[in-house]
């Protein structure tokens, strides 16, 4: 959980600002996209294997163009 407290001096939009960061930097909002929906063990199994085939293409996409 993202907790500011306003700073002696410190503007309404300041305080905001840094409040959007310390909850990018935690995390909080792409927790909350991921357990949207319910993803079944098989499924969450199925898309790590299709990422990783995507990654290691990519690598050796970079690979193949690093040669040439």
């Amino acid at each position: 959980m993202a907790i500011v407290k306003l700073r002696s001096g410190e503007s309404q939009d300041q305080l905001l600002k840094r409040f959007r960061k310390k909850v990018v930097k935690s995390g909080v909002l792409g927790t909350v996209r991921r357990k949207r929906w319910f993803v079944s063990r098989t499924e969450q199994r199925r898309l790590e294997k299709k990422k990783a085939a995507r990654r290691s293409k990519r690598k050796q996409y970079t690979r193949d163009y690093d040669r040439n």
